[in-house]
């Protein structure tokens, strides 16, 4: 299975097809710390959200690229189950980089600075806590794309459509009145948290809301991947 990986992600690489997503992240990171500076925290939980459709679309390319008899034949040669999770897996390991880029980002352009006052985070607290702002948006954004993959709609413009409501959707419901907040990833509800002392259990909360919805995505795609190629 990890040959299966490196070759999906060779394959999204060699094809240039990961171009796209990486100057549309580049270019949405620069607009937001464009706007002046701010502590890594608060930065960092606002790029996630930036960062989560973004995510999402590298996701749907990268498990697009592989042509559908290809596919198929990984199928029979691994199984079903090893052929959906190298995909996913692959995806990750892109999300991974992405997020690396994002992390680096604002201090190569001057976006976040240190602790300027007496109740201002540590940067090592700051730094942390933005990675796993980062870390708690992959996941769902990974399960976002893959439902949205060619391999699930079957339709580019089906994908798309996916997508699109799905992320729009996330920063909808995601809102601090929204009615039914569960319904999306907390990628908003933890740039809120970040953008204030962030108690414990509140931090449990939203991981473990991240990692369910993510699960409920990952469980739907492999379902809808049941019985086809």
């Amino acid at each position: 299975m990890t040959a299966l990986v490196r070759l999906r992600l060779a394959g999204f690489l060699r094809t240039g097809r990961a171009l796209a997503p990486v100057l549309a992240g580049l270019l949405a990171l620069g607009v937001l710390y464009g706007g002046g500076r701010a502590q890594p925290a608060e930065a960092y939980g606002v790029s996630a959200v930036v960062l989560f459709p973004v995510l999402a679309w590298q996701t749907k390319i990268l498990l697009d690229v592989e042509p559908d008899v290809q596919r198929r034949l990984a199928r029979v040669v691994v199984g079903p189950a090893r052929e959906r999770v190298a995909g996913l897996l692959a995806a990750a390991v892109a999300g991974l980089g992405a997020i690396a880029v994002a992390l680096v980002f604002p201090w190569l352009v001057g976006g976040v600075t240190g602790p300027s006052a007496p109740g201002d985070r540590p940067f090592a607290e700051g730094l942390a806590l933005g990675l796993w702002a980062h870390l708690l948006a992959l996941p769902a954004a990974v399960a976002l794309g893959a439902l949205a993959s060619r391999a699930i709609t079957r339709s580019a413009g089906y994908g798309v459509a996916v997508l699109t409501v799905g992320a729009v959707a996330v920063l909808v419901l995601g809102l601090s009145r929204s009615v039914a907040p569960w319904l999306v990833p907390p990628v908003l509800p933890t740039a809120r948290a970040l953008a204030g002392p962030l108690a414990a259990p509140t931090g449990v909360l939203l991981t473990a809301w991240a990692l369910g919805w993510a699960a409920v995505g990952l469980t739907g795609y492999a379902w809808g991947r049941r019985g086809r190629a």
